[in-house]
């Protein structure tokens, strides 16, 4: 039992099923290998990229004052449970976002270059480049560290043809990881396939007999493994018991919440008798709310140290009935001006805020050493886009949440001069994560005031 389950990445291994655990105090690997104390020993540093369509309303959005968050604006107060725990940044530019000759198609190039830099090859053909994320140059250096090198994540599927905006192909509006300059990451969108491949051991014909006999019994993931949790916790600290119980307890929600949300006829329905259907929840929240679960739970079991996650696509055009929305978000963000129109972009904008608030407090209850796993994180939050009738690619609204493991002085707003390269500050998350980069994509220099 020694060797399987306190195993480098804490896994419990049942038929067709690993369940990597939460980091624990007691068993943590790195002690365990100096044979040092394990509360020297500081959980890693997690990072993940959280974007918005069509850019803000930004009066709504940005902060009047540099310093301590002693007001929110209407946007922000939604996030005001975490109002220590976040950091607007204002002045970034994302210049490659600008048209640089090439015409419209800003919504594309705000996807396309929000992670990369880079300027999208104008293209509606297979002939797209584009260049490396910083997700993906993070996760080729610290993939030998997690069972996933990184996360692709969102709620609309990614395209891989077609044209979206005035001569781009869908591909750049759809997708915001790029393994190299051609290499799109399609994003995962269906949270019963990211459940089963968290959860999965890899091995496809096992995972499928299993994934059979939990349909026939109606078994959760975690009665395959239950057994060797058990014995486990008898060799745990008190915290890491209760840790590990909580643990376990947010996993059976998740696969709960999967297996009864399920898309029929645009009604959820309760869960019939044969195995489950493939598809995404009826309900728009709830499907986010699920994705961004499965992000905390993969964080937290350090499956992946790297996210990134599109609420949607470029260009949405995504009405919100949910909160008295019924024109699309991509209409209304050409306001030209109307007092009405902005109004309910403010409340897209306030419900998007909302969701990233849920992943926020979920990462907060999950406690890590002295700290939480929102304290061991870096979540840039914000859009390619400022504000969507200028389609304007400078001030962008961008905010960091989390302490990146106490590198960053959060709850304040921070402002850099006026068209500073986003990618400055992917440098300065990259070397947070440990990752050494003097310089990323069209990187100038460091972004010094955030610690």
């Amino acid at each position: 039992m020694s060797s399987t389950m306190l195993s480098r990445r804490m896994i419990l291994r049942g038929l067709g099923t690993a369940v990597a655990m939460p980091w624990l105090e007691s068993v943590c690997p790195e002690a365990r290998a100096a044979n040092v104390d394990s509360s020297n020993v500081k959980p890693p540093v997690r990072m993940g990229f959280f974007y918005v369509p069509n850019g803000m309303h930004m009066p709504d959005w940005k902060p009047k004052y540099e310093g301590e968050l002693k007001e929110l604006t209407p946007t922000l107060s939604h996030l005001a449970k975490h109002r220590s725990e976040i950091m607007p940044i204002s002045g970034f530019e994302l210049h490659n976002g600008w048209a640089l000759g090439d015409g419209g198609g800003d919504h594309a190039r705000s996807v396309a270059s929000f992670l990369t830099g880079a300027h999208p090859f104008k293209t509606g053909g297979a002939d797209i480049r584009n260049g490396v994320s910083v997700d993906q140059f993070a996760a080729a250096r610290i993939s030998h560290l997690t069972k996933f090198p990184s996360l692709e994540l969102g709620l609309e599927p990614s395209a891989q043809s077609g044209s979206c905006d005035t001569g781009y192909s869908c591909v750049y509006s759809s997708n915001l990881s790029w393994r190299s300059d051609t290499n799109y990451v399609a994003k995962e969108v269906n949270p019963q396939a990211l459940f089963d491949r968290l959860f999965g051991n890899g091995e496809s014909q096992e995972q499928a007999e299993s994934q059979a006999i939990r349909n026939r019994r109606k078994k959760s993931v975690l009665d395959f493994v239950l057994n060797d949790a058990k014995r486990l916790q008898y060799r745990l600290g008190e915290v890491d018991r209760r840790k590990m119980d909580e643990y376990l307890h947010a996993v059976r929600d998740v696969e709960r919440r999967v297996s009864h949300s399920i898309k029929l006829e645009g009604k959820e329905v309760e869960m019939p008798d044969y195995a489950r259907p493939s598809g995404v929840p009826a309900e728009f929240e709830e499907h986010c709310r699920l994705m961004l679960d499965m992000i905390v739970l993969a964080f937290q079991t350090d499956s992946t140290r790297i996210a990134t996650f599109m609420m949607t696509n470029a260009s949405s055009n995504r009405p919100y009935p949910q909160v008295g929305v019924s024109e699309g978000h991509h209409d209304l963000s050409h306001h030209q001006n109307d007092d009405a129109k902005q109004k309910k972009i403010s409340k897209v904008n306030a419900f998007h805020a909302k969701q990233f608030d849920y992943l926020l407090t979920k990462m907060r209850e999950v406690k890590e050493g002295d700290g939480t796993l929102l304290d061991n994180s870096m979540l840039l939050y914000g859009s390619g886009i400022s504000d969507g009738n200028r389609h304007n690619h400078d001030d962008l609204p961008i905010l960091l949440a989390g302490r990146g493991g106490g590198a960053l002085k959060p709850g304040r707003h921070v402002r850099v001069a006026d068209k500073t390269p986003l990618c400055n500050l992917y440098v300065t998350m990259l070397e947070t994560m440990g990752i050494s980069a003097d310089k990323f994509s069209d990187s100038n220099g460091r972004v010094t005031n955030l610690g």
